[in-house]
């Protein structure tokens, strides 16, 4: 898929109006379009780069009495560098000298340190993930419709009604721009800038992005001078993707402390890099596992890490799905829980959406058929939550949207997100 960079970006429908009285905070890992965003919604204000030696030296000596005047409502990317802006801009807003500005930031407990230090009570911070899937397929001058996944975590009783009013096949360009979208997360993930590259540019700015992710996101994150270690624990988690976590074995493989490895893989998850997706035992036997289960959130950063460029494994597929639907509920802002079921016996739900009104449970399978079969899991958990439960999704990579059983769809990924 070589096409235009820009793409219509779901966060910007949430993102305030400048002419609201607001301090905007918005965060997410380098390059997943942040500026790009701001600058398209806010371009009336003045826009500050903090990247820039010269605009971090201008604003450290500028009186913090002065913001108001001097600078008024603006853009300031990466804000994170020169820590003395947020105290001036809350002066600047709480003396009523500006009523809006925005707040850019790759470097994420950087940023939300200093939110915390200054702005709390006055900044509505926001996540941009790498493009979803929806976004992949869509030009920026477009709107997608809502995905049926948001539709179906938004209103969960009416689960098997929104899954019948659904036409069991799409066919024609409509069916194969869903399709090619996937299939572009899949192989190279959800960078905006590889859409424009030929595969042999994305392979290079995939290696470029993960050097300078680590010499400067990472260093900034963690005054860490020695990254050989990290860099063994990074490609070692990312072999594990869609596995329970064992941070012994981790630990043990990279050749570093238990306590160092959990202290690495939070820099990978404030660095947006992994979720961990926590066991759900609530109302359930306590024979569930306790450990987590790792996703990466970029198949691309992860395939080229990995020097994995095969066809989609089970693994990678799970990791597709959980990130997107990671992402969808964070940039939708929807009141839903994301968690996995397993217990110590081996009975196994990959996903489970607790949503305002019901539980959704999802198996993910790396086939193009699916059958009743595939249900025993869901079966199962729909008897342990009882009435929480509202319905069950078998998502896999064919095209037939059908229903296997009462209350348990088969849905293809491209249909779902």
């Amino acid at each position: 898929m070589r096409t235009e960079t820009q793409r219509f970006r779901w966060l910007g429908a949430r993102l305030p109006s400048p002419h609201k009285r607001r301090l905007v905070v918005l965060t997410g890992a380098r390059q997943t379009g942040k500026t790009t965003l701001a600058r398209q919604l806010y371009g009336d204000l003045r826009y500050i780069n903090l990247d820039a030696i010269e605009e971090r030296e201008a604003l450290r000596g500028l009186r913090t009495a002065s913001w108001g005047r001097a600078v008024g409502p603006a853009v300031v990317d990466e804000a994170q560098k020169e820590p003395g802006v947020f105290d001036k801009v809350k002066l600047a807003y709480d003396e009523r000298q500006i009523a809006f500005s925005v707040l850019l930031g790759s470097s994420r407990v950087l940023l939300l340190d200093r939110v915390r230090e200054s702005l709390a009570g006055r900044a509505f911070v926001y996540d941009l993930w790498p493009l979803m899937a929806s976004e992949v397929r869509c030009p920026a001058d477009e709107t997608p419709p809502s995905p049926l996944f948001d539709r179906l975590i938004s209103a969960p009783a009416a689960f098997a009604e929104t899954l019948a009013a659904e036409p069991p096949r799409l066919l024609g360009d409509e069916a194969a721009r869903r399709i090619e979208a996937l299939d572009h997360l899949a192989a190279w993930g959800g960078m905006p800038e590889l859409l424009s590259l030929d595969d042999d540019e994305r392979r290079e700015w995939l290696r470029s992005y993960r050097q300078t992710w680590l010499e400067r996101d990472l260093a900034d994150l963690t005054r860490v001078s020695d990254l050989l270690p990290f860099r063994a624990l990074q490609g070692l988690a990312m072999l594990r993707t869609g596995q329970l976590l064992n941070y012994a074995d981790l630990a043990r493989d990279a050749a570093v402390s238990t306590a160092t490895a959990r202290r690495y893989l939070e820099y990978l998850r404030l660095s947006y890099q992994v979720v961990l997706l926590q066991p759900y035992a609530r109302n359930l036997t306590s024979a569930t596992v306790k450990s987590p289960k790792l996703y990466w959130m970029d198949l691309g950063l992860l395939r080229h890490g990995t020097r994995n460029r095969g066809e989609l494994t089970g693994p990678l597929f799970e990791t597709l799905v959980v990130a997107e639907a990671r992402k969808w509920i964070d940039t939708a802002g929807r009141d839903a829980a994301l968690w996995f079921y397993r217990t110590r016996s081996g009975r196994e739900v990959d996903l489970l959406i607790a949503a305002e009104g019901g539980t959704i449970g999802v198996e993910v399978k790396n086939r193009a058929r699916v059958g009743a079969r595939d249900c025993t899991g869901l079966r199962a958990l729909a008897k342990a939550l009882g009435d929480e439960w509202a319905g069950g999704l078998v998502v896999h990579r064919g095209e037939a949207l059908e229903e296997l059983a009462p209350g348990l769809w088969a849905v293809p990924a491209h249909r779902l997100f």
